[in-house]
């Protein structure tokens, strides 16, 4: 197991890995303990009560945070015609059909996020295993495939992101930079923790919100007092 260099040591001594915090503190501590030389994420961490194995139980969905994650995401949209024109004009990095499809089979990824108008999921389809393999793959519940392609774009710009529990019950989403104010911070995280509850099965049992720690990249994590937002 590798061990930590001095830096994250000391940062580490700034929060008491046993205690729990409130999400303000826990933020503020984050933001103190971060110690790379670039702009680090502020990351959620929320380990949730429902089995992961079990469909009725899963929780997925999007929520656009209030102040964005700091990361301009580079959009592209699978559309043709005026939904295309429509696309352009919302602001999409890049907006194709066959051509766009062609280009993502020789190699191309300089995108972040894709977008397609229902009628050109048929052809997208052709691209299921290399986008379903790197989590790009558009669709419906994350708001992805939609004839709404201004909003879509739209709210991914404006900072949409999309959560999903992974095989080990837990929720990881980005929150913003450790530049952002703590107040944007505290109302981005509030906003995830919102829609998480939102998006609770009706098949979960006994405490949804089990455990919950904020982290930047590189630093330690704090564990946040989950029994105020239950």
């Amino acid at each position: 197991m590798a061990k930590h260099g001095k830096k994250y040591q000391e940062a580490a001594k700034l929060i008491d890995s046993e205690a729990t915090y409130e999400a303000s503190e826990a933020i503020d501590l984050v933001k103190k303990a971060a110690t790379a030389k670039f702009d680090e994420s502020v990351e959620v961490a929320v380990r949730l009560g429902v089995d992961p194995r079990k469909q009725d139980q899963a929780v997925r969905g999007v929520v656009v945070l209030p102040h964005g994650t700091g990361k301009t995401k580079r959009v592209l949209v699978f559309a043709k015609g005026d939904k295309a024109k429509e696309a352009e004009a919302a602001g999409a990095d890049f907006v194709g059909d066959a051509d766009m499809i062609t280009k993502i089979q020789q190699g191309w990824f300089e995108f972040d996020v894709c977008v397609a108008t229902p009628d050109m999921m048929a052809e997208v389809g052709k691209l299921g295993r290399i986008l379903g393999g790197k989590g790009l793959m558009p669709n419906p519940k994350a708001g992805t495939v939609t004839f709404d392609v201004t909003k879509a774009v739209q709210e991914i710009k404006a900072g949409k992101i999309e959560y999903r529990l992974d095989k080990a019950g837990q929720i990881h989403a980005p929150i913003g930079k450790v530049s952002f104010d703590a107040e944007k911070l505290n109302e981005n995280f509030r906003a995830l923790i919102d829609a998480l509850n939102r998006a609770k099965p009706a098949a979960a049992k006994g405490i949804y919100l089990k455990n919950i720690a904020v982290s930047s990249t590189m630093g330690p994590g704090a564990r946040v007092n989950a029994s105020v937002y239950r």
